[in-house]
């Protein structure tokens, strides 16, 4: 183990690594002696940031990544042969879909797999509860603004039409709900069905937030609503040009979809192609909500490559720039999910998914945030594209400053991820150590976590080959002397 106060004199050897003359990282970064790397490198990412901020969620320039364009019948297409190779595949052996790591990639993604639960905190109907917006037809006890919403928009009002009395009704007691057998739902449930096929989209509107709140928190209950044909019905919602039935059906998808049997339905009926039209045109709340849906079906290894080829990963970039604080955990979260196979992870590279995630460590700091956008960035760095990526926009700066000043679980993901990076690159790792990384290093192979000394000291064996290599090519060279 190298101690902190040989560090520098080890590994102090000028020109020990073979380095172009010109960084890949369009950020140059000076450290002076007695200033943390935050405070040079804080200011590295704000114009980027800046930008991103500034840009108009709406505006078709507003998301500085590559969208693919994908029209209706490219999509197909793309379907089509992937259910041709599953066929193909009908035997159980899916490998095709299964990114192929070695044994130490393998074991570094078991270390960085808790980072992320399957829903990072989703839990099921996230768009409404905690803060009702002032103009869904809801119940006054959750919003009295209701009736003035209605004035400025009519057709918020319910139609009156034969056996709807139910959808008419704005109270909806989800606590009566709570204690009613499925058997004695199945005739509200049914009404709910016939709703979704009105004329009517304020009736529309109404039977999918019924079932929305129906499908909420009983496993029972979805699995009822599944059975019932609702889940074809309200997948054409999904581009309904109302915002609020579109939000609606939507979160009763994702409710839905947490019951295992109601996933192939929902992939079945065009989900998936429908929740990415909604991450494009959907409100805040419902692009949150299609994104957690899409993670709930990427449960599902197929599921991963369809996601992939119905253009998901370009709106979920998008999301992850301009959402919320919540959005972007859902599209880290979903991004991390479908990326474990190759193919999406280059897509994601493609899309521009790198630079706001090394913003966000930047950003965030010893936040959650930084956690989950390092190991998303550690899963990226698993293809040469991800990796090439990550070092040209700072990303080896950006995780050195996690390494000195993040969370215990930021500094594991973060040694992960440059371990990643200089596994197999002698400039990378020359790169590392012009960033000031050893003594950070040194002192995590001291004072760290198990995981993260154990991660800190094969890095700084990596960092040692290149002067070992030198020392033995140095010594067997042919010495100088007489002879001709």
């Amino acid at each position: 183990m190298v101690s902190l106060q040989d560090s520098h004199s080890q590994y102090s050897a000028p020109n020990r690594f073979p380095l172009t003359s010109t960084s890949p990282s369009p950020i140059k970064i000076n450290r002076h002696v007695g200033r943390s790397m935050r405070t040079i490198r804080s200011t590295l990412f704000q114009t980027s940031s800046a930008s991103f901020a500034s840009l108009p969620s709406n505006s078709a320039t507003s998301t500085p990544f590559v969208s693919e364009n994908l029209t209706e019948s490219v999509i197909d297409m793309r379907l089509g042969e992937l259910a041709k190779t599953l066929n193909n595949n009908s035997n159980g052996n899916h490998s095709s879909f299964k990114i192929k790591l070695s044994s130490s990639s393998e074991e570094e993604f078991l270390d960085i797999a808790e980072a992320f639960s399957d829903f990072s905190g989703c839990s099921p109907d996230i768009s409404g509860e905690l803060q009702r917006l002032a103009c869904l037809p809801s119940s006054p006890m959750h919003d009295g603004e209701v009736e003035g919403c209605k004035k400025k928009n009519p057709s918020m009002e319910i139609v009156a039409e034969p056996c709807h009395g139910f959808l008419q009704r704005e109270t909806f007691s989800t606590e009566i709900i709570e204690s009613i057998s499925p058997e004695d739902l199945k005739p509200t449930v049914n009404i709910c069905v016939d709703g979704l096929q009105s004329p009517s989209i304020a009736v529309k509107r109404s039977a999918a937030e019924k079932l929305r709140f129906l499908a909420k928190n009983r496993a029972d209950n979805r699995a009822l609503i599944g059975e019932s044909g609702a889940i074809s019905a309200l997948i054409p919602l999904l581009k309904q040009s109302d915002p609020w039935a579109q939000e609606h059906a939507v979160t009763a998808l994702l409710n839905l979809s947490l019951y295992e049997e109601n996933k192939k339905k929902i992939t079945n009926s065009g989900g998936i192609k429908s929740f990415v039209y909604v991450l494009k045109t959907g409100t805040e709340n419902a692009k949150q909500n299609a994104a957690c849906a899409l993670l709930s079906l990427a449960l599902i290894e197929e599921n991963k490559s369809s996601i992939g080829a119905c253009g998901a990963i370009p709106p979920l970039v998008s999301l992850l720039i301009n959402g919320s604080n919540r959005g972007k955990k859902d599209a880290l979260t979903t991004l991390y999910k479908i990326c474990s196979m190759k193919q999406n992870k280059e897509r994601a590279v493609v899309a521009g998914a790198v630079k706001p995630m090394v913003g966000m460590v930047v950003e965030a700091g010893a936040g959650m945030m930084a956690e989950k956008a390092m190991v998303v960035l550690s899963s990226l760095a698993a293809i040469e594209e991800g990796r090439e990526a990550i070092v040209e926009e700072g990303g080896i700066a950006a995780l050195v400053e996690a390494i000195e000043d993040g969370s215990a679980k930021g500094k594991e993901f973060a040694v992960v991820t440059l371990l990643q990076l200089c596994n197999n690159s002698v400039r990378n790792r020359g790169l590392l150590v012009r960033e000031g990384a050893i003594p950070p290093l040194v002192a995590l192979s001291q004072n760290g976590s198990i995981i993260a000394k154990n991660k800190a000291e094969r890095l700084l064996r990596y960092l040692r080959e290149p002067r070992q290599e030198a020392a033995a090519a140095s010594s067997s060279s042919p010495q100088r002397g007489g002879g001709f």
